[in-house]
């Protein structure tokens, strides 16, 4: 959600700005713009709509300078609007801001009873208010000016100031909202994501909640909101700009589903013992001595691996495991006991529900696990332990790679506690671990074989609905080809326990309903052969996806993708492919915004 760029060095800005908000743009926007400082004075260019209206704009009104900050913004308090874009001016103050002022309307009447007179309905005009007033009342300089404004402020926020009066400084804010300091020769950047400056620089400081960063062209300061001094030296980031980009592929969905296998390869590199039948979680050490259960909190693609994750943690260590989604979970009161261990999964490990779970499970006594893809983001930096996937960088809104490697991890840390616990024999464990090495050839080979799924696209595209169901660990699947579905073809879509049927979901089935039912051989095979035949009794379209040599399915299917077989606790992996691609084609069909599907953001870091 809203993307933010910052600039000051001996380069032109507005170049730098605008790479860095197109990199960001798969985070979800509706407006941008740009403030940038020269002779004096700093200019604010700023449009509702995609980004290649605002370079545009900028080419027939152009912003010279070598000091300047950008926004993408996505719209929560006020309409998508050049008005409500960023940044927002008073007086000599411009200001660029992600999250949400909680108490932004008791800040607003009071400002407007000082006589403060309001542009935009944006709760983040209030903090160019705030800091101007700040000036006017007597701060020394823009940090000061900064720290005075954020003593006033409550919520969730990721700032960027540019003072006319000050144009050797950008001063930036977080809490509870991603920012990252890029470091570079004579030159230094701010940014919401690193993706925005990679190609810039790889020396990255990821600031933590509550700190204020002074940029100048020689160096930078960092402190707290006291005043008090940090030191934090950067680190490298090892993946490249060049990672992030589309490869030859039309979208970058298309790209990061065939890059699963590598993504797979990468999340296991290191941590499979096959010596000792175990795994190694990059020196994480959970007492499971003291652990009496297991709460899993996360949302969207997240919770339904975590899902997932109950079915493999609960089978081979025998712990009990809750799944709740975040946003819910931090609004019910919820029992958290210190011999609780809190798993919190999130791609960006930015999401603002998932944050606020986990710190009210660690305000509750709860040791947390964090699980995400983004290195020293801001949940795995507030959690006890934190476990990274490597998937490396995912630009398609609709999560895909980031899926399947929180699946493999998930059965990773599955086999770490089933061996704590002593549930899992080692045998066992010696076969799901072999089975884990060989998966991504086996992704691979689903993947390269999608051709079929294209034309089924083609053939049901135009489905005004359709049903996803699996039972068992395949559950959480259906949950998940019907989300991605919704995401980016805009088609109503519904996931359901194949075992529900007769409880509702079959009044919905007649000829024009597609069903895609996951069948793969395994325990419970027969039984969602026979929900199977029951939608065919009624008419419905039956898409089913089932394991390779499986000659029966054909007679009572209309269409069969085929997927390897493998052991029924790493089944999902492989069952979620067909799935993604279907998702894709059908978008593709229908000429959806697949990368950037409408109303939806990458990173929710507001609620």
């Amino acid at each position: 959600m809203c993307g933010i760029v910052g600039y000051i060095g001996p380069r032109q800005a507005t170049p730098i700005l605008v790479n860095g908000l197109r990199r960001l743009e798969y985070r979800g926007y509706d407006s941008a713009g740009v403030s940038v400082w020269q002779d004096g004075k700093s200019r604010v260019v700023r449009c509702q709509g995609k980004l290649q209206g605002l370079v545009e704009k900028l080419e027939k009104e152009p912003a010279p300078g070598c000091v300047g900050i950008g926004h993408t913004r996505w719209a929560t308090h006020g309409r998508p609007s050049d008005t409500n874009a960023h940044p927002h001016k008073v007086g000599r103050v411009s200001v660029v801001h992600n999250g949400i002022i909680e108490n932004h309307l008791k800040l607003r009447q009071e400002l407007e009873s000082a006589g403060a007179k309001f542009s935009s309905e944006t709760d983040t005009e209030i903090v160019s208010h705030l800091i101007h007033q700040e000036f006017e009342t007597g701060a020394k300089n823009l940090t000061d000016a900064v720290l005075g404004a954020l003593k006033k402020v409550k919520g969730a926020y990721a700032i960027v100031v540019l003072d006319d009066n000050a144009p050797d400084t950008i001063v930036a804010a977080k809490n509870a909202s991603p920012m990252v300091i890029g470091i570079g020769e004579g030159e230094h950047y701010v940014a919401s994501d690193v993706t925005a400056i990679l190609s810039e620089t790889q020396e990255i400081i990821f600031t933590e909640e509550g700190e204020i960063v002074t940029l100048r062209k020689d160096g930078y300061s960092l402190t707290d909101l006291d005043g008090k001094e940090i030191e934090r030296a950067p680190q490298t980031i090892r993946w490249t700009a060049a990672q992030a980009e589309k490869d030859g592929y039309r979208h970058y969905m298309a790209k990061e589903i065939h890059e699963q296998p590598r993504a797979v390869v990468d999340t296991l590199a290191g941590r499979i013992d096959l010596e000792h039948d175990n795994v190694t979680l990059d020196g994480i050490e959970v007492d499971v001595s003291n652990i009496k259960r297991i709460v899993m909190v996360a949302c969207g693609t997240s919770y339904h691996s975590s899902l997932v994750g109950k079915f493999l943690i609960e089978d081979m260590s025998r712990i009990p495991v809750e799944v709740d989604l975040a946003s819910e979970y931090r609004y019910r009161n919820p029992v958290i006991r210190k011999t609780d261990l809190v798993i919190a999964i999130s791609q960006s490990g930015e999401t603002a529900d998932t944050m606020g779970a986990v710190q009210l499970a660690k305000a509750g006594g709860a040791k947390v696990l964090a699980i995400s893809n983004v290195l020293e983001s801001s949940i795995p930096r507030l959690a006890d332990y934190a476990f990274y996937t490597h998937a490396g960088p995912e630009i398609g809104v609709a999560s895909t790679k980031a899926f399947t490697t929180q699946l493999v991890s998930l059965a990773l840390l599955a086999i770490h506690l089933g061996r704590q616990t002593g549930e899992l024999a080692p045998e066992r464990a010696r076969k799901i671990l072999a089975e884990l090495v060989s998966l991504p050839n086996k992704m691979a080979d689903v993947i390269e074989h999608g051709a079929q799924l294209q034309i089924i696209a083609r053939r049901y595209g135009k489905a005004k609905g359709f049903l996803f169901m699996g039972r068992g660990n395949l559950y959480p699947i259906a949950l998940e080809g019907a989300l991605k579905l919704k995401e980016i073809s805009y088609i109503h879509a519904e996931g359901y326990s194949a075992g529900e049927m007769k409880h509702g979901p079959i009044a919905l089935i007649d000829e024009n309903l597609p069903v895609v039912v996951l069948v793969p051989q395994g325990p419970l095979y027969d039984k969602v052969v026979s929900n199977l035949t029951e939608v065919r009794a009624r008419e419905g379209k039956v898409i089913a996806i089932a394991t390779r040599g499986d000659n029966d399915i054909g007679a009572i299917a209309d269409e069969v993708v085929m997927i390897p077989d493998t052991l029924p606790e790493l089944q999902p992996i492989l069952a979620v492919l067909p799935l993604q691609q279907l998702s894709y084609y059908v978008a593709d069909y229908l000429g959806t915004d697949i990368d950037q599907p409408r109303n939806l953001a990458k990173s929710v870091t507001v609620e």
